[in-house]
């Protein structure tokens, strides 16, 4: 610690002697750039003159052997080392990618530049004023220049680092005297939900372009990329999830343990040989960012590689599932782990049919069903073509996935936008649409507005009802799709769009031709392939998957524990109808969970709407007659209480049924001599 003496010292201000006053106001760029001089030369400097913040980060140069006089930044990464650090962070330029394509416009003439790091602060993607971005080369500012604080001194990237804070830092503040020319602010920006810095967004610019508001920018872009990567994250969750779904339909195994990208624990069941992991808690061994061989060697010593199966989405790795196998079954065969890697990555893990190919997000459908199987199938057909679609099926079926799985990745197929044409009023559709001109009609915007086709230029168009599209408005949508042009409302500007149409609907577009109420030749235009949804009463098969999909799903969306569905209540979910389909069956699931903090779900919890429409037969015969099932049946409640010492309420638990339901089993199989005869054991 520096005593009163010692070179570099800040002091205190106070009053009489030799030393220098501490100023009234902020420091100006004079003051800081005086107390930079007396810094660097060793001698004392007086509080006030720089921040806090800019002390401790000079201080922190000086004690990394940062040469005051450097007039650069090194270079990390060219050419071929730039582009291998640019795909280690893909995810990171992903998430960003949008908010640089908007910025390469905005900052075009702003004198500024916005600039993307990784973790340890080297450039990765850089954007905005050319005339700036020239004149930063000169510092290497530039795409691999690095601009670590351990090796520049203080700046706007490097401080947001060692502070882990957002940072501004100006001119005279700088560490080495080469960059005291720019102002830069920066903001770390996180990997969602955890303390893992990703990078750094940075906005720099010479003094002459600074504008007071340029942290405030960095610290709003760097929170919209999380956002984006957050979205991405719960997308891959969902995805690891689903294929935990799958695969524990068709194994039976001691644990099962989901793990996303950072090696981090999604959810498990069960208990793993002598690992103890709560939600969200990274596997020792195992970090971010390997592939998953790294991970096979790297695992915990009483986890064996041949039991982790990777999952991918869209090609791309993004965790795993660890499948311990119950011991008394033995271990599966070992595979090489490049094995099992190879085969993920060409189907997901847990994708429905082992020969299905993971086309865009078909692999996020839930299904096991003939009729799902030949929907899919169909759309799988028509994805990689740019033609029309007609997507029919009821309300609440789905519709929806299959446009966004039929569209694909939003990278490789452009963007997707979707419109509701039953959404909105008659006279708004037009705008919506096809967008407005200032003062094209009363609450028109001022600037104007581009619409969906404008919007979805290069992607996907997505309609939903477009039966109730107006009848009038039904020509200028089949000129649009034939011609490739619209026109904005007030506007006889022609503008080129190139949009692939995704038309949904739950009505009979033929019949409503035959009513009038639909134009023929558009009909024929938008059903150049037709799609159809099936209703999930054509779906049995998938009933009880979706129930145990939504079950996981929601439980970890509100945090609750999942609940357990009784033989009576699956066998009533099966029987039932489901005129709200899938939608129907999510709430359902949903409404059970929230309702009740029971294990089992019972048969009184059902709406009385579905035990009406199921008509199901009393589950307790009152003449019972001597059957192998019901040998079998009593045979099972004996051993579950057995199991559990005479305990009804956890062996009503075990066997899936409520404890009144087991009450009246026991006394119609006279088993209250077992009951008691265990209770005195």
């Amino acid at each position: 610690m520096l005593d009163d003496h010692t070179p570099g010292k800040l002091l205190p201000a106070r009053d009489g002697g030799n030393l220098l006053q501490a100023p009234l106001a902020a420091p100006s760029e004079r003051q800081t750039m005086e107390a930079w001089e007396r810094f660097v030369t060793g001698q004392e400097v007086v509080a006030g003159c720089v921040s806090k913040y800019v002390w401790s980060s000079w201080q922190r140069s000086r004690r990394l052997g940062i040469e005051p006089a450097a007039r650069l930044a090194p270079i990390a990464a060219t050419g071929d080392g730039l582009e291998q650090l640019r795909l280690r962070n893909q995810v990171l330029l992903a998430a960003a990618k949008g908010l640089f394509m908007t910025t390469a416009h905005l900052l075009a003439r702003s004198g500024s530049v916005m600039l993307l790091t990784d973790a340890q602060g080297v450039v990765l993607e850089m954007a905005g004023d050319h005339a700036t971005m020239a004149a930063a080369r000169d510092i290497r500012l530039i795409e691999g220049g690095n601009w670590n604080e351990g090796v520049i001194g203080t700046n706007g990237i490097g401080t947001a680092l060692a502070m882990r804070t957002p940072a501004q830092v100006h001119t005279s503040e700088h560490f080495c005297a080469g960059i005291k020319l720019w102002v830069c602010a920066a903001a770390p920006i996180f990997m969602p939900g955890t303390d893992q810095i990703l990078g750094v967004l940075d906005i720099s610019c010479p003094p002459a372009s600074y504008q007071v508001n340029n942290l405030a920018l960095a610290v709003a872009s760097a929170r919209q990329i999380e956002a984006v990567l957050a979205e991405r994250i719960s997308q891959e969750h969902r995805r690891l999830l689903e294929a935990c779904l799958q695969m524990s339909g068709r194994s039976d195994s001691e644990a099962l343990l989901v793990l996303d990208r950072n090696a981090c624990l999604v959810h498990s069941s069960g208990n793993a040989p002598g690992l103890e992991l709560r939600q969200g808690a990274r596997v020792a061994g195992l970090e971010p960012g390997h592939c998953i061989e790294d991970w096979a060697r790297r695992l915990p010593e009483n986890l064996r590689s041949e039991w982790l199966h990777p999952v991918t989405l869209n090609g791309a790795f993004i965790g795993g599932l660890l499948m311990v196998p119950k011991s008394s079954r033995g271990s599966p065969k070992a595979r090489p782990v490049a094995e099992v890697y190879a085969k993920a990555a060409s189907n997901d893990v847990g994708a429905s049919e082992p020969t299905t190919p993971d086309r865009g997000g078909f692999t996020k459908l839930v299904w096991n069903s003939r009729a799902m199987h030949a929907a899919i199938e169909r759309a799988q057909q028509v994805s990689a073509r740019r033609v029309p679609v007609l997507i029919q099926g009821e309300t609440g079926v789905g519709k929806e996935l299959f446009a966004r799985a039929i569209h694909g990745d939003d990278e490789r197929n452009g963007p997707f936008v979707t419109f509701n044409c039953g959404a909105t009023t008659k006279e708004l559709i037009g705008s919506e649409l096809f967008g407005h001109v200032r003062g094209a009609f009363t609450g028109a915007t001022n600037e104007g507005r581009a619409g969906r086709f404008e919007l979805a230029h290069g992607g996907t168009l997505c309609l939903d009802e477009v039966g109730e599209l107006p009848l009038d408005l039904q020509p200028v949508l089949l000129r649009v799709l034939e011609e490739g042009v619209i026109y904005r409302l007030g506007d006889g500007k022609p503008r080129h769009v190139n949009v692939r149409l995704l038309a949904m609907t739950n009505r009979d577009l033929l019949q409503e031709v035959e009513a009038g109420r639909f134009r023929r030749d558009l009909y024929h235009r938008i059903n150049v392939t037709r799609v159809r949804v099936p209703p999930l009463r054509e779906r049995e098969q998938d009933i009880e998957l979706l129930m145990e999909h939504f079950n996981l799903q929601l439980s970890l969306r509100h945090g609750v524990p999942v609940r357990q569905f009784s033989a009576e209540v699956r066998a009533a979910m099966r029987a039932y109808a489901w005129p709200g389909n899938v939608r129907e069956l999510r709430n359902l699931i949903e409404s059970l969970l929230l309702t009740s903090d029971q294990d089992g779900v019972q048969l009184d919890e059902l709406p009385e709407e579905l035990m009406v429409a199921v008509h199901l037969p009393d589950p307790v015969p009152r003449e019972p007659q001597a059957t192998s099932l019901e040998e079998s049946e009593r045979a099972a409640i004996v051993r579950a209480i057995k199991d559990h010492q005479g305990n009804l309420a956890k062996a009503a638990r075990a066997l899936g049924v409520s404890r009144s339901t087991l009450y009246r089993k026991v006394e119609r199989y006279r088993l209250d001599d077992v009951v008691r005869t265990i209770d005195s054991a």
